[in-house]
């Protein structure tokens, strides 16, 4: 029950995730959508997950890696973006205050 539910969730934010993908691709703005991206992985750890939606002349709207599939990142890695920090934190960015559950706190980055 869990798994179908979690999986129909996913499908629809990769939908979602295209849509927007595409949108921004079409209305030629690589140049802000890689900033955006770059700033992410600024945060995120010390890999470089993120990835723009491409070039005037060849577009990414499917980021994945080389054997097609979709990078992720850990609750840490997430808490960094939206804590807008690169240190271990409970609170800061988006959500001032902190969040609420077990995993709060963001990753260290390497």
């Amino acid at each position: 029950t869990y798994l179908e539910a979690a999986a129909g969730i996913l499908a629809v934010e990769a939908y979602h995730a295209g849509i927007i993908r595409t949108t921004l691709y079409a209305r030629d703005l690589q140049v802000p959508a890689q900033a955006i991206s770059d700033a992410r992985d600024s945060l995120d750890g010390s890999t470089d997950l993120d990835q723009g939606i491409g070039t005037k002349d060849t577009a990414n709207l499917v980021p994945t890696d080389a054997n097609g599939i979709a990078f992720s990142r850990s609750p840490g890695q997430v808490l960094n973006i939206a804590y807008l920090t690169a240190k271990a934190e409970r609170e800061g960015g988006f959500f001032p205050k902190g969040v609420n559950g077990e995993i709060n706190r963001s990753a260290a980055s390497a």
